[in-house]
């Protein structure tokens, strides 16, 4: 049975799709930008405080689910471009503690709303 997983602690969805939906133990986080959740806008900064915010959101998703980072097994980054790794990956480290998901990483050409990183995740329980 499909569970659907909202808080607005996280920005909201701005199309029709949901923030997270748990399937048998599965969670799967949709891409989540560095909005924050409170003003709606787009975060100030670089890569650095962008990527900070995605996980923060991503975090707030999780809990709601009752789960952490711990329990994220996959990740998709989405970068504008792919020079912004380096610094994307030093906090993205910061997140998780142990044992790391698998992660796939690529450049896109346009993200929503002009953002640097966008990132989706697939936790289990």
């Amino acid at each position: 049975m499909k569970k659907v997983i909202f808080t607005e602690k996280a920005p909201a969805a701005i199309g029709p799709y949901s923030q997270a939906v748990e399937v048998n133990g599965m969670v799967f986080l949709s891409g989540q930008i560095p909005v924050n959740p409170a003003t709606g806008e787009v975060v100030e900064g670089g890569i650095t405080e962008q990527t900070t915010q995605v996980f923060e959101n991503i975090k707030n998703v999780l809990a709601e689910a009752g789960l952490t980072t711990a329990n994220v097994v996959k990740t998709t980054v989405f970068l504008a471009d792919m020079a912004l790794f380096g610094e994307m990956n030093a906090v993205y480290a910061k997140y998780f503690e142990g044992d790391y998901p698998a992660r796939s990483a690529v450049a896109a050409k346009a993200l929503p709303k002009g953002v640097l990183v966008e990132i989706e995740s697939i936790a289990v329980r």
